[in-house]
């Protein structure tokens, strides 16, 4: 399926004479059957819908839920644990049998210098917390991640991810696949809004919820549309009832009708303006947006109030602990969002006011992650579990992920800890190779795949550019990566990325 709407190389969105002429013969009907096959994934009425269909991935999943947590996720204490780390502990890298990590090409091939610089060489940090294997995989999981752990038969295990930016604004780079510098690309949430479109026309298709990162992480661009215009950009929401929109309708039912005619005036009022700019991206943002906040007035306080949600399920995502209240109403929020048709939920963690990298960004004490993973660990697996019992994760395609991971080795670069260099326990920036998950939405449960070496330093099996992870989720929802662009604006190799084809079912 070719996603491209217009072909005019030269001029951006206008249509092709055979198109116009098309949609003229097809009159008033067609345009209507137009609009209902594009978001069925057919453009065109006149298109051949036998080659839409054999060009287009088989659809495993219907929505996402995009789990990011932002500070850096050390894999070493998670889903990658590595036992030479104890092996090797207080020595330096140069001094073990492994030295030649640091001489590998990829050390300077993969780093884009944009503000400081990784110190490879300091003495080794011994694992901060045990590991055991879980499951009938076998597959090893930190002891910070009991409660994902139970759920590892469902998970496939991707430990061989690398990215370029050694800074924070590599939080801008997982959710679009370009560093800062590079300008901005639309978010992955976006491409899958621009691709399919809506299941629910009172809910948006795309949902953040969090706190999202930093400007200094790339900020509101990690979830925006840049350049495919910003009726595609994910919509913010509060899982406070009494908060869940900004702008929420008066309890009087005169205000609400006055508010209806208020809409109509705006649309004739725009519809105007549209006759004379018939291609402004803002004006038909603005458009759609009225639409869709008058209706999510009604329907968004209903998906965020929890009352109708049993206690055992209220327990099941920790609600009834206050360390995992507040990511669990997030996590249980989302399960309701898919129910009710939205595409993709975008959920971050580790956001906070006086904190611009990132909760997880544990330079000084790796001990930090203790408390991280208590906030996060049941409710995520309270979720997988809710999917899964409600026969929601079949369609429904959860991915846990992080910027980068953490060093094998004891970070002396940034302030924080102790003192003591050599009482130092955190663990700086890794772009080298990491670990992100995922499950459901035809993902094959039990996997772990790609591997790091024995220091966890380098992907050294399988590896992946985060890019890979985008185009995964996109073959999994019926879309080709490749198709996804639009004139003028010609996306690298490196964007598009390559499922991961050995993790799929």
């Amino acid at each position: 399926m070719t996603i491209s709407r217009w072909n005019s190389p030269s001029i951006p969105y206008l249509p092709a004479r055979r198109h116009f002429l098309s949609d003229v013969g097809l009159g008033f009907t067609g345009l209507v059957l137009g609009a209902l096959l594009y978001k069925d994934g057919v453009l065109r009425a006149g298109a051949n819908l036998e080659t839409a269909r054999t060009r287009r991935p088989e659809a495993k999943a219907r929505s996402v839920i995009w789990l990011f947590m932002m500070g850096g996720v050390s894999h070493l204490e998670s889903f990658d644990p590595k036992p030479a780390l104890n092996k090797y502990a207080g020595k330096k890298i140069s001094q073990t049998p492994f030295e030649g990590v640091l001489k590998l090409p990829d050390v300077n091939m993969n780093f884009r210098r944009f503000d400081a610089k990784p110190q490879l060489d300091t003495r080794i940090l011994p694992l901060q917390i045990g590991y055991r294997k879980r499951g009938k995989s076998g597959i090893e999981v930190s002891d910070w991640w009991p409660h994902v752990g139970d759920c590892i038969d469902d998970l496939a295990v991707v430990r061989s991810l690398w990215t370029t930016d050694f800074n924070h604004s590599a939080q801008l780079q997982f959710n679009t696949g370009r560093i800062l510098l590079d300008g901005r690309e639309p978010s992955l949430g976006s491409w899958v809004h621009y691709g399919l479109g809506t299941l629910n026309e009172n809910l948006p298709s795309f949902v953040v919820l969090g706190r999202p990162p930093s400007d200094f992480g790339g900020g509101v661009a990690s979830h925006t549309a840049s350049y495919l215009g910003p009726e595609h950009d994910g919509i913010p929401l509060d899982v406070d009832p009494a908060r869940a929109l900004p702008f929420l309708p008066r309890k009087s039912g005169g205000y609400r009708a006055a508010q209806q005619k208020e809409l109509a005036l705006l649309q004739r009022l725009h519809k105007l303006s549209a006759v004379e700019y018939p291609n402004d991206p803002n004006l038909r943002a603005r458009i759609k947006s009225y639409e869709l906040a008058f209706r999510m007035q009604t329907s968004m306080p209903e998906v965020v109030n929890l009352e109708s949600e049993t206690r055992e399920t209220k327990s099941l995502y920790g609600l009834d602990r206050p360390e995992t209240c507040p990511f669990g109403k997030q996590c249980l929020v989302a399960r309701r969002l898919v129910e009710r048709g939205v595409r993709f939920i975008q959920v971050y963690h580790g956001g906070a006011a006086d904190n611009d990298n990132g909760r997880w960004d544990s330079h000084g004490d790796m001990g930090e992650h203790a408390g991280l993973c208590k906030e996060v660990d049941q409710p995520i697996a309270g979720l997988l579990k809710d999917l899964k019992r409600r026969g929601l994760l079949e369609s429904t395609l959860v991915v846990w992920a992080t910027e980068f991971g953490r060093a094998p080795n004891v970070d002396l670069r940034t302030p924080g800890g102790s003192k003591d260099p050599n009482a130092r326990k955190g663990r700086d920036h890794h772009i080298y190779g990491f670990s992100a998950w995922l499950a459901g939405g035809g993902v094959k449960g039990g996997v772990a795949h790609g591997r790091t070496d024995e220091l966890g330093f380098h992907a050294v099996e399988d590896r992946h550019y985060v890019t890979d992870i985008h185009a995964t989720v996109l073959h999994q929802l019926g879309l080709d990566a490749r198709q996804l662009e639009i004139p003028g604006r010609r996306r690298l190799e490196i964007d598009i990325g390559k499922p991961i084809y050995e993790i799929l079912t």
